[in-house]
């Protein structure tokens, strides 16, 4: 039996080399959480291009093949990318995709013009008038046919409209993410993500052990280090992260395309444009704004959502 190899980098993901069809991996993968990918013809972990290793998963799909029998080695690189480069690539192969998908969606509507011009064909054979079957008539078996024909061509026709219909769809959708991603809204809410995960990790250097005999206390100095040390690629990540992130909304805000209010420019009385609605700032927080709705209670929203802003004077 050959040896399977489990590989990760942070450009091609959780990959397992060595497998074959009926050899059994594919019952023990399925249940580790692996996919088949068609286009790449090999097994892969969801999720896990341009990403750190997801080192629990990859030991227990190494215990569970083991378990079956299977001789495993593990060839895993924990080295990230700079984020510049990461997005790079998804903006080539969102472009790729895009132009796949178009390509798609033009072989699905010549299928169903083709489709269609078949199904009037059937039906313009048919009988003229809607001319009922001559039951026991030499005609009676032809006619038949030639109606089951008809049918067969006109659900294919409706078909392949459906399929032609939800290939626009996909090619439509597609042209659109990379903007998506890329909205000033979208991007704040990113930053604000990240630097929550940040300080989520931060948190876990310096957070408290449990003892046995006295609960909680305090972690030593090793104990920090060695966290540190065990974290430090996950920090660096998401620092590179914030840092691309943040130059982004930097040069979104100078360029104009996003506004830069926060509580330091916005003030309690002010007048801001939400979602294409004014509305009068009842208070100002760290992160979001209080505004009234014309009703009782007020609604709250992030900085990064206020489109425009008014003095009271």
């Amino acid at each position: 039996m050959s040896t399977l190899t489990i590989t990760h980098t942070h450009a091609e993901g959780t990959l397992i080399d060595g497998t074959s069809t009926g050899d059994g991996t594919a019952e023990v993968l399925k249940a580790s959480g692996w996919r088949w990918g068609r286009s790449i013809s090999a097994w892969f972990v969801p999720q896990s291009r341009d990403r750190l290793p997801k080192l629990h998963l990859i030991t227990r799909t190494r215990v569970a093949l083991e378990t079956a029998g299977f001789s495993v080695e593990t060839v895993i690189d924990s080295t990230y990318r700079p984020m510049a480069e990461v997005e790079a690539g998804k903006i080539v192969r969102q472009a790729e995709r895009v132009d796949a998908l178009t390509a798609k969606a033009e072989r699905k509507s010549r299928a169903d013009e083709a489709a269609w011009t078949r199904a009037r064909a059937a039906h313009d054979r048919l009988p003229e008038g809607g001319e009922p079957i001559k039951i026991g008539h030499h005609s009676e078996t032809r006619h038949r046919n030639a109606i089951a024909r008809a049918d067969r061509a006109m659900r294919t026709s409706v078909e392949a409209n459906a399929d032609a219909a939800t290939a626009r769809a996909r090619a439509d959708t597609a042209t659109h993410t990379t903007d998506d991603r890329y909205r000033p809204v979208t991007v704040a809410n990113r930053i604000e993500t990240i630097g929550a995960e940040l300080r989520k990790l931060e948190r876990r250097i310096i957070a408290p052990r449990y003892d046995e005999a006295r609960g909680y206390v305090d972690a030593t100095d090793a104990e920090k280090q060695a966290r540190a040390y065990h974290l430090a690629p996950h920090l660096g990540e998401k620092r590179d992260q914030l840092a691309y992130w943040e130059a982004v909304r930097a040069a979104q805000i100078d360029s104009g395309t996003a506004t830069g209010y926060d509580r330091t420019n916005v003030r309690k009385g002010d007048r801001v444009k939400i979602r294409g609605q004014w509305r009068d700032v009842v208070r100002v927080n760290v992160k979001t704004v209080s505004v009234t709705i014309g009703y009782s209670w007020t609604d709250t929203a992030p900085y990064a959502e206020i489109q425009q802003h008014q003095r009271p004077e």
